[in-house]
C-alpha cells in the first residue's frame, strides 16, 4: 500500500519526467502488473518515465532506452532494439538424429560445437551477422552428412547482455 500511495502523489501533479526508484521492489505480482499498467498508460501519454530497477525483465519489457551502470559509472545508455541487435546474440541448436563421437573434421572451424552427449550442435553468433551465413553453415552440416531432426534458436535477452556488460573484465 505504501508504494501505491507513493506513486499516487507522484502522478497527482501530472509531471511530464516521473523518476521511479525500484518501485516494485518487494510488492507482490498482482500489484506489480497494476503499477505496470499504469506506467504503459503514463508512457503512452508521453510522460518520460525514467525507472531504475534490479529486474531486468521489467527493463526489457518497459525501456525504449537501457542504461548500463557498473560500479557507480554510467557505463551505456542506448535504444534498447539497438543494444539487443549490436549486443545480442543467437544460439542455433540442431538436435541430431544421431549422437555424433566428434565433429566431421569438414565443421571444425565453422565455429559449431558438439554437445558432451553428441547429440546437439551449437552454434553461437551476433544477431546483426548475415543470415545467408547461417544457410551456408546448415548447408555444409548437410554436406558433412549429418542428419537432424529438429532445429531452434534462442535470442539472447536483456538480461543475458547486462551480464556481459557488467562483469569484470579478465
Amino acid at each position: 500500500m505504501k508504494r501505491r500511495v507513493l506513486i499516487a502523489k507522484a502522478l497527482s501533479h501530472e509531471p511530464p519526467i516521473l523518476f521511479l526508484d525500484e518501485p516494485t521492489a518487494g510488492v507482490d505480482v498482482t500489484l506489480r502488473k497494476g503499477m505496470w499498467d499504469i506506467v504503459r498508460k503514463l508512457r503512452e501519454t508521453g510522460v518520460t518515465i525514467i525507472l531504475t530497477t534490479h529486474y531486468i525483465e521489467e527493463a526489457e519489457e518497459m525501456a525504449d532506452r537501457i542504461g548500463v551502470i557498473r560500479q557507480g559509472e554510467l557505463i551505456l545508455v542506448e535504444d534498447k532494439a539497438q543494444l539487443m541487435h549490436s549486443l545480442g546474440k543467437k544460439e542455433l541448436t540442431l538436435e541430431l538424429k544421431k549422437p555424433l563421437q566428434t565433429l566431421p573434421a569438414s565443421l571444425i572451424d565453422t565455429g559449431l560445437k558438439l554437445s558432451p552427449n553428441g547429440k546437439r550442435l551449437l552454434y553461437v553468433y551476433r544477431t546483426q551477422e548475415n543470415e545467408q551465413h547461417i544457410a551456408d553453415l546448415i548447408h555444409e552440416v548437410h554436406q558433412a552428412g549429418i542428419v537432424y531432426t529438429d532445429l531452434h534458436t534462442r535470442q539472447s535477452s536483456l538480461e543475458d547482455i547486462f551480464v556481459d556488460l557488467v562483469k569484470e573484465p579478465q
